[in-house]
Parts: structure tokens; sequence; C-alpha cells
């Protein structure tokens, strides 16, 4: 066949009712907004699942961070996924998965595939999803993960080709079940823009295990299991899920504690889970950890950065190297999050194949600790007068309760010894992860949550020269290392460049990382399927958790709302940047 043309249109926008969202507490049965049934799965059941991770947006290009992709593992399907309790990666609405090529990834789809707004899904819809990723290249969105990328064939209606620019991809099927690879309706999405939550919403753009049938940004979304869904995981084993945001912690803690919501999911502080191990009415679950913290450092705006009245990249780096000699990481892990997160001297996580640790060697005391007088001799050697003033920014609402406790901690690690002053800022997550990528943070908190189980995941994102952090970072040999590495079939070759690279990265300090942390989930007694979902692929989904207490009957529909402009909505134009946080 010749390439695959355009699919129909939506027949209409029109039509489609609005949803009323509600919430019931726990013991009254119900959580759900209704739709209008046409995404109604055969499970049973329902569930109420709290969670402070933020939602950016919807349009997986224009997002990547893990609140966002909590919503996007849900209802989006993918090429490759996870099954659960793996790491790795398995066809998930298609067929087959190979290279016919050194250059050449070749996907079939299953047939007869269908969007729960009753549109074809075809190869087609996965092209222009793609085509739509790098076209558009959101400072917020993952096209950076799409760096090997040169273009994609629709030969018929279920042949997708992958045409690469380097041979050998050994992460490129990763990359397929990572924030770059939810597959779209180009019926619903906008080629060029990206698309508003509220379209795709009404869109019906889903074919996941789950639709959307209600949605209030970062209040609550409602989901309905999809019938039609035929990918690696299965059927939903709950019919029916809500999913409540808090502003705090502390509220979803009560909450979990009074029977009001199910499953407490990111995130509750170290005291919090600490106090709820020993409440016989939750259980705490625990999962494999590969969430990393770490400070990163604008190379243009920190202090003596490239477009700084005083601008030298030697005392620049003098200043990132004596914070790495400053950070107490056992004090941080012990203190403030008593030991869920544990101290980290590496870019790639521990556990992870290629894991070193080279910033315990290179600061610090050598071993581990803090060196006070190291970080005064490297500023000295520098010609760096102290105290040196360092705006620093963290997220007081993205990252859990403890984020401020973790922070003054560390303006005090950085204080103590009269080489620092510390100016230290909060900024809410939605404004937070706009604002990191335009400059305006000299030093800022990031954490990770990694997109697939993979030591590249914990590089490739971070230090290429066009990255996800847009900290203006650039060494050619390290670009060159990445690449080389995500290209080398041979284990323990690629293992040893992917050392090299952490070591030569930690020469420079983009970044300083410093913890590492579970994943760990808090359920009510009667809430099965955690420990499934908790596993090495990062994903919580929510279709692992079976639900023990019925649905509530349909309610009647709501009115039917006036008919909605184009499905696509642009937003202001901005720089073709990339991407934001975790």
């Amino acid at each position: 066949m010749t390439a695959v043309s355009r699919k129909r249109l939506l027949a209409a926008a029109a039509g489609i009712t609005a949803v009323t969202l509600t919430l019931t507490a726990c013991g009254g049965g119900s959580s759900d907004g209704e739709g209008d049934g046409d995404g109604g799965g055969s499970a049973s059941g329902s569930l109420v699942i709290g969670t402070t991770d933020k939602v950016t947006v919807l349009d997986p290009a224009g997002s990547y961070d893990n609140g966002s992709f909590a919503v996007m593992n849900q209802v989006f399907p993918f090429l490759m996924n996870t099954p659960y309790g793996s790491p790795d990666v398995e066809p998930d609405i298609a067929e087959s998965a190979e290279f016919t090529s050194p250059t050449e990834y070749t996907v079939k789809l299953k047939p007869g595939l269908k969007w729960a707004n009753g549109n074809d899904l075809t190869s087609s819809d996965v092209k222009f999803s793609f085509d739509r990723q790098v076209a558009i290249n959101d400072e917020n969105g993952p096209a950076s993960l799409l760096y090997n990328l040169d273009s994609v064939e629709a030969p018929d209606d279920t042949t997708v080709v992958f045409h690469l620019k380097s041979e050998n991809d050994q992460l490129f099927p990763q990359i397929l079940s990572s924030p770059a690879g939810p597959i779209v309706d180009e019926d619903v999405f906008a080629a060029d823009a990206l698309t508003s939550d509220q379209d795709i919403v009404d869109g019906k753009a889903f074919a996941g295990q789950y639709t959307i049938t209600g949605y209030k940004f970062n209040e609550l979304v409602s989901y309905e299991a999809y019938d039609g869904y035929e990918g690696l995981l299965g059927p939903a084993k709950t019919d029916k899920v809500a999913v409540k945001y808090f502003a705090e912690a502390s509220n979803m803690k009560l909450e979990i504690q009074q029977g009001k919501i199910d499953v407490a999911w990111r995130s509750l502080s170290a005291t919090d889970i600490e106090d709820l191990r020993g409440n016989d009415d939750v259980k705490v679950v625990d999962g494999p950890g590969g969430e990393i913290r770490y400070i990163t450092f604008n190379f243009d705006t920190q202090p003596f950065g490239a477009k700084t009245p005083e601008a030298d990249p030697a005392k620049a780096l003098a200043v990132r190297q004596a914070a790495a000699s400053l950070i107490d990481r056992d004090e941080l892990s012990d203190q403030v999050y008593k030991g869920t997160y544990t101290p980290l001297y590496s870019y790639v996580p521990a556990g992870l194949t290629g894991a070193a640790e080279p910033l315990k060697e290179m600061y610090g005391d050598g071993a581990g600790k803090p060196d006070a007088a190291k970080a005064q001799q490297l500023l000295t050697d520098a010609g760096v007068e102290t105290p040196v003033t360092l705006n620093l920014q963290y997220s007081n609402d993205h990252y859990g309760p403890s984020s401020a406790d973790e922070y003054a901690l560390i303006k005090d690690q950085l204080e103590k010894d009269g080489l620092f002053t510390v100016n230290l800022q909060t900024t809410e997550w939605v404004t937070y992860a706009k604002e990191r990528t335009s400059d305006v943070y000299p030093a800022y908190q990031l954490g990770w949550f990694p997109d697939y189980s993979d030591a590249d995941n914990y590089l490739t994102p971070f230090f290429l020269t066009e990255n996800f952090l847009v900290n203006h970072y650039a060494n050619q040999e390290v670009n060159d290392l990445i690449l080389q590495q995500a290209a080398t079939p041979d284990a323990d070759e690629r293992t040893a460049l992917i050392e090299e690279i952490q070591s030569k990265v930690a020469a420079d300090l983009s970044t300083l990382p410093y913890l590492q942390g579970a994943q760990v989930a808090v359920v009510g007694t009667d809430v099965e399927g955690a420990e499934d979902t908790l596993d090495p692929s990062f994903k919580f989904r929510y279709a692992a958790l079976p639900a023990g207490r019925p649905a509530a009957p349909p309610a009647a529909p709501p009115p039917p709302r006036p008919p909605r402009g184009g499905p696509g909505t642009a937003r202001p134009d901005r720089r073709p940047r990339r991407r934001p946080g975790t």
C-alpha cells in the first residue's frame, strides 16, 4: 500500500457531554464522575487514589514530569510497555517489534485497534504522534529522548518503520515506552501545537486501560476502564478510579487514615510514612528505588556564569566543586528522610548496571563526608572571594512536604563555615517548571524518576548538549560518549563507557546528585495489587489494583454543552528549547 492518508476528522466535538466531578468517601461506595458510558470496561468496584503530584498538561508533547506521566500511563496506548514486575519492555499495542536493519526498527500493530471515540487506531496515528513530538519540541516536553529518530514511515495501516540516525540503538525500544512514547489520535490533537486538556478529554482520545470521564485540573480526575484496550497489561481490575490531588501531604495522610481514600501515592513525608507503618488500618508498600534528588546549576546565571558580569569558567567550576564538598548526604538522609532516601554519590543510582561513585572520591573528604577545608582551598585556588552569594530555588509542593526541611538543611550546610551566603526561595511547581527553563534560577532543586530502567536514562536527558535541563552545559566529549554507549551491543564495553561518562560529568558538575529514594505507597487493608505495580518500571498503573467495594450506579447524564472550536489549541510561541522536570 502507499503511504497511509489521514483518517477522517471527528464528526463533531459537539454533543460530547460535560462530566460532573464528584468525590464520595470510600465508605460511601463511589468516587467517580460519570461520562456517557462509551469507555466502560468489564471490571468491577471503585478506588480513590490520593497524590500531591501535579499535572502540567495532558498532551504528551508538552510535559515531562511524573504527575503528568502518571495520567498518560493510564489512558494512552504505547507501542512498547513493561509488564507488571519487570523493567524490560515488550510489545504493547504492537504485535511485533524488531530491528529490520541496523537503522530501521519495524513495528507491526495489532489489527482492529480503536480509540475510545470510535476512531480507528492505525499506523498513521503512530507516525503523527512521533512527528508532532519532534516538530513541537516543547521546552517542557520529552522530545530530547528522540535524539536518534530520523523519520517515521507508515507504509500500511498496521506497519510503522522508524528510521534511526545511528546504528544499533540499544535504547530505542525502551524509549518507545517512555514519556516520548504515548500514541495520540491524529483527529483530536494538533500537529504543530499543544492541544488543551479539555479538548483531549472531550475528544475521548484514549486507548489505554482507562478513559478519562471527568477532569478538573489538579483537583480530581475520574477514570473508567476501557474495554477496547488490547495491550500487554490486560484489562483493568477496577472499573472506576478517581484521583484526588492534595495541596498538602498532611491532608492526604489524614484521609488515608480515615478511609476516605484507598491509596496514597506520592508524596508523604518520611515522618508520615514511619507513623503509618504502625497503623493497623493501612498497609505501607515499598517498591524498588530509582528516584534521585539533585541540584542543577545554570551555567549562564550561576555565580561567575557565562552571562554574569563577573563571568569566569574556572571560578564557576570552583563554586560548584565547593558546594559538592560541603553537602552532607548522611545528615540529609537521617534527619530529613529517616533513611527512606539514602546518600547518592553517583549519576546512576545504585543497583543499575554501570553505577559508579565518582563524587565520593572527588569531593569532600574522599569517603563521602563533607570537608570545609577542601571547599575553601578550591575557592582560594580559583581566586574566589568568600562568602559566595548563591541564589538557590526549590519547589514547595512537587517533591513532598519535606522539601522545605531538605533545603533549609542544605542552606545550613553550605553556610556553616562562612563560604556561602544562600538566598533560598521557593515556587509552586506549575510556575517552577516554566521558570527553571527560562534562566530564572541560578541553582535549583530537581528530582528524577526514570523513564526506563537503564543507566542511559540518567545520562542522556541530562548531559547531551541539547538536554532537558536547559542549563547550558555542553561537553562534546561527554556528548559523543553518551551516543556511543547507546549504540554499543557488547555489555562490558557499554558498562565501561557508562562509568567513564560519570567520571567526566563529575569533573564538570553540571548537576550535584545527593539522594536516592524508594517507591512507597500507602493503601487500605482491603486494597491489593500495589506490590504488582511498584516495580522496576517505575510506572504506577491503577489497573493493577483490584477494588473490593462496588461501583455506584450510573448517574443521570448532564445536559449537553455547546459546540467547541477546533480540536487543537495553540499555546503562545516560545523558544524551541527543551524539557522540564520529573
